[in-house]
């Protein structure tokens, strides 16, 4: 008599929660399944993505050093003969591949060749570009989700996106992290679709033209391919095609830069894998720090994800629900496998947690729409209709709580770390006004760095191509970048002053006496060779200040997500100073 209650139950169910995700085209707005919930459809979904993206390249902070010096600068150099180059590019190490910098170098030549544009914009329109980019890569991965895992998944993973704190991060960073976070969405897009070639394809392009190590995320994909599905010929055929289109191009590329030839990729695997040095010289960083990292940019949704599997397997076997064309655990494994990796090597940075911020969205919406599934199940009555109707209290209370969160970080992040891009902005008024800036428009002018050489954000700042960024001496005693050579094969001077071990270049410094101009943060810990600048006011006037958060003596939970009107009584802000030298003798006319 208990059996057929269960089982009867189980077939009630089974109307509410169907077994096969919908498979439907969602270019059109409306339902139109009356089985399935509302969802927005690809071009309001596009809208939406894009007005954030957009944002996320006019206020994103810059907030790594390598996006700057192994990014920004180089791809300066291509386009104005000018620029920073680091050890990486060095010919005798060559890790980092030209192919990569003229994707994004293209579009920006172009608008500078026809417009004149000048390189402030230019930089944030390579931002803008990287916005429609990301988005239009978002939307794609949404209508497979649609597919695959059904409309309320897709709509759960679609808020997740919008509302990220990780994704307005690494949406319009010039990193290759980020450019393999659009192929992520590429292929995993593609592969619920059914679009195998396309998804080979992102995979591919994701490894050789952007970071190898995103090969990992192809594995999933490799296993359903070859052993569920014997397609080995397809993969094999389309592997080789998308390796000679994306592989040679690239090869021919640098070896026109490095003058030999050069497979980045492959300097990249074998520096990080298989010297003793590679893994921990840079970034030694506990566990904590990606569990840190994850909440602070998924908050809620990083520990839904964490859990999905185990928790979306659990329930289908309570409630009966049938596996769909790509098993659950399958789908889902490419946030394990990463996390089974990257978690345990010792080098960690943020943007190495980039390629699976999309996993952490969908793996998060799986687990939100598991929990409507069995609450639907032992709480509501099994009604017509779909399990949605009772339960969307669930997936609307997880998105609000999401939402605030991630709302509260980004504008923590703005607030406590935009200084140094706003800072630097004034540099081209203060180019322009005679009152400060008294030297003649043709006489070098030197901006000097000391403690605060990692927050520059690139010579698409400065105003003109006498004005650069030099170093002074800190307490920072790795390696630093050094301009390139001047002639047209810099790229591949071989250059005895690079090493790859991170130690200090003293021929980097310059004395303090040379510079006109200094950026520097007024930190309350002061060395010999980290001053107080500001206080030396017999050699440095402070021309321009902004606030700059001091996280050392401002409390962890307000620093990290602004609450109104509470917030401000708990973060501790210093000054972040342009500081001009009283030296400087007015030689304008």
């Amino acid at each position: 008599m208990k059996q057929r209650k269960i089982t009867e139950k189980l077939h009630k169910t089974s109307n509410i929660l169907p077994h096969e995700p919908l498979r439907q085209d969602i270019s059109s707005p409306v339902n139109v399944s009356y089985s399935q919930p509302w969802m927005p459809g690809a071009y309001t979904s596009f809208k939406l993505l894009l007005s954030i993206r957009l944002c996320a390249a006019v206020w994103n902070i810059v907030g790594d050093c390598d996006e700057t010096f192994n990014y920004w600068e180089p791809m300066h150099y291509l386009l104005f003969k000018k620029g920073f180059q680091t050890w990486e590019y060095a010919p005798q190490y060559a890790i980092r591949s030209y192919a990569y910098l003229w994707i994004h170098g293209l579009p920006l030549k172009l608008i500078h060749f026809i417009f004149g544009t000048n390189k402030v914009v230019l930089f944030y329109l390579l931002r803008c570009i990287l916005a429609v980019c990301c988005s239009a890569a978002e939307v794609y991965f949404y209508k497979g989700i649609c597919k695959h895992f059904g409309t309320n998944t897709g709509r759960i993973t679609l808020l997740f996106l919008i509302m990220s704190a990780g994704m307005f991060i690494s949406s319009t960073a010039f990193l290759p992290s980020s450019f393999c976070m659009y192929l992520t969405f590429i292929s995993m897009g593609a592969w619920f679709l059914g679009k195998y070639s396309i998804a080979i394809a992102a995979v591919a392009a994701s490894s050789i033209l952007g970071w190898p190590f995103a090969s990992i995320l192809g594995i999933p994909i490799v296993v359903d391919l070859v052993f569920r599905r014997k397609k080995l010929t397809l993969f094999i055929s389309h592997s080789l095609i998308a390796l000679l289109v994306f592989s040679v191009p690239m090869v021919l590329i640098d070896y026109q830069y490095y003058g030999k030839l050069v497979v980045a990729p492959l300097n990249i695997i074998v520096y990080n894998v298989f010297t003793s040095h590679g893994p921990d010289l840079y970034g030694v960083e506990p566990l904590s720090y990606y569990i840190l990292n994850g909440f602070l940019n998924f908050n809620l949704v990083f520990c839904f994800a964490l859990v999905s599997v185990p928790f979306a397997m659990l329930v289908q076997y309570i409630v009966g629900i049938g596996d769909s064309d790509i098993p659950r655990w399958l789908a889902l494994s490419p946030l394990y496998i990463w996390i089974l990796i990257f978690f345990t090597r010792p080098h960690k940075e943020e943007r190495f947690l980039f390629p699976i911020y999309p996993l952490f969205a969908l793996c998060g919406a799986v687990t939100i729409d598991h929990v409507q599934k069995i609450w639907c199940y032992l709480f509501s009555q099994p009604v017509s209709g779909h399990y949605t109707t009772s339960t969307n209290w669930i997936s609307a209370s997880a998105g609000i709580i999401y939402s605030i969160l991630g709302l509260a970080r980004i504008v923590a992040i703005y607030q406590g770390y935009h200084a140094p891009l706003d800072l630097y902005l004034e540099l081209n008024k203060i180019s322009s006004d005679p009152n400060i800036h008294t030297l003649s428009p043709e006489k070098p002018v030197n901006v000097c760095v000391g403690k605060e050489w990692y927050r520059f954000p690139s010579h698409f700042f400065m105003p003109g191509d006498n004005w650069s960024l030099q170093f002074i001496q800190s307490e920072f005693k790795g390696q630093l970048p050094k301009p390139y050579s001047s002639g047209v094969d810099a790229t591949k001077i071989v250059s005895p002053d690079f090493n790859d071990m991170n130690k200090e270049e003293t021929s980097r410094y310059i004395s303090s006496n040379k510079c006109h101009y200094l950026i520097d943060l007024d930190l309350p810990n002061q060395s010999d060779l980290e001053p107080s600048y500001s206080s030396q006011r017999e050699d440095w006037k402070v021309i321009s200040s902004h606030l700059f958060l001091d996280s050392s003596k401002s409390h962890r939970i307000f620093r990290a997500f602004y609450i109104p009107f509470v917030s401000s009584s708990y973060c501790h802000y210093v000054n972040y100073n342009i500081l001009k030298t009283t030296k400087t003798k007015k030689s304008r006319h």
